[in-house]
């Protein structure tokens, strides 16, 4: 009787537990799609994007797939599961992939000289002795400087190949490889071209059948220009524009394996995270741990980054190019995969966030972070003050008109009398500038009401959760926003007045002599002011901006021609100043004011050589 009822007893809990569960994971899916319902369109009304779609997978399926908004706000077209957008950065996982595999079939090696494969140019030896390899290709430390100004083309069709791009447009290496991660989209185009040579195929082709044929992937293309069935029914991406949208330009460039052209849908995403929270070895080691700044901190997978949340290990990526903006997140441990995708950049270039927030709110309703504790620990109490200063993303370029940016937005690092620290700028977060951190470990810092967490593993660097493909190098005094910006502006704003008062000046009886101190100054100040008046049309929008940049249009290109004319004017302004005084041109009061003048302008381009708005 007691082995009958064992048996009954067992065979209902066959029948009753997994139904039981399957009806949990769908009350689970069910408030999650209510929950998107009501987020995605606050998203998109609120932000100003046309259309965005969200996917996710669970447990080797996918159990949410969803479009909202419109594809194409021109004809009406609705976002679908297979709409294709824009993957910009996203397909760096693709190239990530491609390249693995060819090392497990020993055609290529991860800690070989790339040199030793390249054939139509050789990455230069700036290190010797410190050669680039794949491992530094795959983890953002390769040491090469950012430069995408000028990259890309509003026809795809007109595009250079990926080696002509690569040899043309190789960056300088800034850093010895292996020792910073600086985030690089050249090291994965240089990586896509290995993949060329190693395998004999373009690498459009080559990831088709390799990569997307794998994950079945039938809707999405790495070519340029796009399949036919890829373009008609390809998103297309915007930035808002009075009361409506415009069109996006300068998403394609030669470097595709960096994620400039290609294109995904919805549903081959869910099919690709379905198949990389599993046990391909592959998958496998794309998800390891192989690189990080500090060991306390989340390292770099081969280009996915460790991004926890609520306690558990994610693994991230996104992708940004003008008009569309992914985020895919990876939780191996829960079998949990989300994407998000957006075709609009929204409202001051929000789009990157609002991808990114919605998809933490998905992981968050899935996952709810345990309860905070209800009492705050008390800071490690020693003195911070060595963290205090100045910091820029090692990203930053060293060559290009784009290190302008940390001149009037860089994290400054603030440290106070009870041991804890406050930061400003450092929060990708646009609605939350100003952070707390309490120190919990000599050097570690968890923020207060936060997840993320700050380390600075060694002195003039500092580790970021919220970004572990980058870290930041506290700035040198003189480079120091604090100091460089009000000498920038002072520059400035004595040159736009010297535009209207030295016309009065040459209007007053003065040595024929000194003419020409006053004619160039003049016109010094004049090329200044048209200069700054591009420059603020040019930052007023940043969406403008970051169409403009790859496509480096005349309205951007003409602004360092228009600072090297000034400058050229400015030259004679300081042996000017000096006979000035020595032949006492005009009276005390005159002199005095032209060689404040002078100073000032010397500040003004001082600064502005040292941020690159002249060419070096």
């Amino acid at each position: 009787m007691k082995r009958a009822t064992t048996a009954l007893l067992a065979f209902l809990a066959v029948l009753l537990i997994p139904h039981t569960a399957r009806a949990t994971a769908q009350d689970r899916t069910g408030d999650l799609g209510t929950a998107l319902d009501r987020l995605v369109p606050e998203t998109l009304s609120r932000d100003r994007i046309p259309g965005a779609a969200v996917v996710v997978v669970e447990g080797g399926r996918t159990v949410l797939s969803r479009g909202y908004g419109l594809a194409d706000t021109v004809s009406g077209r609705p976002v679908e599961a297979t709409t294709p957008f824009l993957t910009g950065s996203l397909a760096k996982v693709f190239t990530a992939e491609a390249v693995l595999r060819l090392v497990r079939q020993g055609k290529l090696d991860l800690r070989t000289d790339v040199n030793r494969y390249l054939t139509s140019f050789r990455i230069e030896d700036t290190w010797p002795g410190r050669p680039v390899t794949l491992e530094n290709l795959l983890t953002y430390t390769a040491g090469f400087d950012d430069d995408l100004v000028g990259l890309a083309e509003e026809d795809p069709a007109t595009l250079p190949t990926l080696a002509e791009s690569l040899r043309d447009r190789q960056p300088p290496r800034v850093r010895p490889p292996g020792t910073v991660i600086a985030y690089d989209n050249y090291a994965l185009a240089l990586a896509g071209h290995l993949v060329e040579i190693a395998s004999g195929e373009p690498y459009a082709r080559h990831v088709a059948e390799h990569v997307f044929a794998a994950h079945r992937m039938t809707g999405s293309t790495a070519a340029l220009p796009h399949p036919a069935a890829v373009e008609e029914r390809l998103a297309r991406g915007y930035r808002p524009d009075g009361d409506g949208y415009v069109e996006q330009k300068g998403q394609y460039a030669p470097w595709t394996p960096s994620g400039t052209g290609p294109a995904v849908t919805p549903a081959d995403m869910a099919n690709y995270m379905i198949d990389q929270l599993g046990d391909d070895p592959v998958a496998r080691l794309m998800r390891e741990r192989h690189f990080t700044a500090d060991e306390r901190m989340p390292s770099m997978g081969y280009v996915l980054e460790e991004r926890p949340r609520g306690g558990r290990r994610l693994l991230y990526k996104d992708g940004d190019v003008p008009g569309y903006h992914n985020a895919m997140a990876l939780m191996p441990d829960q079998g949990f995969g989300v994407y998000v995708v957006l075709n609009g950049d929204g409202t001051s270039g929000v789009g990157a966030w609002a991808a990114q927030r919605l998809l933490g709110q998905i992981v968050d309703l899935r996952f709810p972070a345990p309860a905070a504790p209800t009492s705050t620990p008390a800071p490690l109490v020693t003195d911070v003050s060595r963290h205090a200063g100045s910091y820029r993303s090692a990203r930053t370029s060293h060559t290009t008109l784009t290190k302008v940016a940390t001149l009037f937005a860089t994290p400054s690092v603030t440290a106070n009398p009870d041991g804890t620290l406050t930061t400003t700028g450092l929060s990708p977060d646009p609605e939350r500038p100003v952070q707390h951190w309490i120190q919990t470990a000599p050097g570690l810092f968890t923020e207060r009401d936060g997840q993320a967490r700050i380390s600075f593993p060694r002195d003039s660097v500092l580790v970021s959760s919220a970004l572990p493909s980058e870290v930041y190098e506290r700035i040198a005094w003189y480079e120091a926003p604090g100091l460089a910006l009000p000498l920038f502006a002072t520059g400035a704003l004595a040159l736009l007045l010297a535009v209207l008062v030295l016309p009065l000046i040459a209007a007053i009886r003065r040595p024929r002599e000194a003419r020409p101190a006053v004619l160039t100054a003049w016109i010094c100040a004049v090329l200044t002011t048209v200069f700054l008046a591009g420059f603020g049309l040019l930052m007023a929008d940043p969406n403008v901006l970051m169409a403009d940049l790859p496509l480096n249009p005349p309205r951007l290109a003409v602004l360092p021609v228009l600072a090297t004319l000034a400058l050229v004017f400015a030259v004679p302004m300081v042996p000017a100043t000096v006979l000035a005084w020595r032949a006492r041109w005009w009276g005390p009061s005159a002199r005095i004011a032209y060689t404040l003048l002078t100073l000032a302008t010397a500040a003004f381009f001082a600064v502005a050589l040292v941020y690159r708005l002249l060419p070096p």
